[in-house]
């Protein structure tokens, strides 16, 4: 961790979940299927890390070395299961189904941070990730969308597959500050990339909205990722897995938008649940003393 005050993590990791939220829009609108979407993404995302720890390392021997460690393995495995969860659960299942799971990210973050490195969280903390988290129920269940079926089920699983891997993510990178993210996630990317290649097929890739999903690929999901990412080294993992739910909530009235599919009266009542209770949460005088 840094000198840098805690503010700094908290309007990076808000400033990451903002640029996150028109993800699900460009990944409908792409119209392709689960791992055609991680292949390109993750290729994508993958070489531009790649390419910009190459640009801007000061000892690539150095974090070379670093990979090797637990710290630097779990983030890259951590960022292929990532890459690989989220295109596949919201191709599995209804989007509301994914959000719930998602949605449970902060309370991953909170129990590793405790049990791994002990770091508490405090309760205003809890109480904020469980006003959330009712929050996101209200919003997503505003349809008769959650039937219980196979592909709902596993899609369920990915998503709650993608919030430990995010949150164990963040926390690592909280506690392990000399791991190079952009090395570390870019080859994470890549290598998830591959196997969506590899499953896809290069004959299949073309097809669908290609300049779609390669928005995402190059320019949402790279800025957000980095910056979500750096922000955990300034701040709790459970801040910032707080601060993405920003997402599953922007992320409806972005494809509403851009498709015209109309949030729910639902929809806007759990938003602006999650959006207050951040807002109170942030506004804190003694957040800043504590995180």
């Amino acid at each position: 961790m840094t000198s840098r005050p805690p503010a700094f993590g908290i309007g990076l990791a808000a400033f990451g979940a903002l640029v996150l939220s028109p993800d699900a829009l460009f990944m409908r609108l792409s119209g392709m299927d689960g791992m055609q979407m991680v292949s390109w993404r993750g290729t994508s995302m993958g070489a531009l890390f790649l390419i910009a720890w190459a640009l801007t390392s000061g000892n690539r021997a150095r974090d070379i070395a670093m990979l090797g460690t637990g710290a630097g393995l779990t983030i890259v495995g951590a960022q292929v299961l990532n890459a690989m969860l989220f295109p596949t659960g919201i191709a599995l299942a209804p989007v509301a189904v994914m959000l719930i799971g998602v949605a449970t990210a902060p309370v991953w973050s909170a129990l590793l941070s405790r049990f791994l490195y002990g770091e508490t969280t405090g309760r205003a903390t809890w109480i904020t990730i469980g006003v959330v988290l009712a929050g996101i129920a209200i919003a997503v269940t505003g349809k008769g969308d959650l039937a219980v079926s196979p592909g709902a089920a596993l899609g369920a699983l990915c998503g709650v597959g993608v919030a430990f891997v995010l949150a164990l993510n963040f926390t690592t990178l909280r506690f392990h500050g000399e791991v190079p993210i952009l090395l570390a996630m870019g080859l994470g990317a890549l290598c998830a990339g591959m196997i969506g290649i590899s499953v896809t097929g290069p004959a299949q890739m073309p097809v669908g909205n290609v300049p779609a999903i390669l928005l995402t690929a190059l320019l949402i999901l790279p800025i957000s990722f980095f910056s979500l990412s750096l922000a955990s080294r300034y701040t709790a993992a459970a801040n910032v897995s707080l601060l993405m739910l920003l997402e599953t909530v922007l992320g409806p009235l972005w494809v509403w938008i851009g498709t015209g599919e109309a949030p729910t009266s639902r929809m806007l009542t759990g938003g602006a649940i999650v959006v207050g209770a951040l807002a109170i949460y942030l506004a804190r005088p003694k957040r800043r003393a504590r995180m």
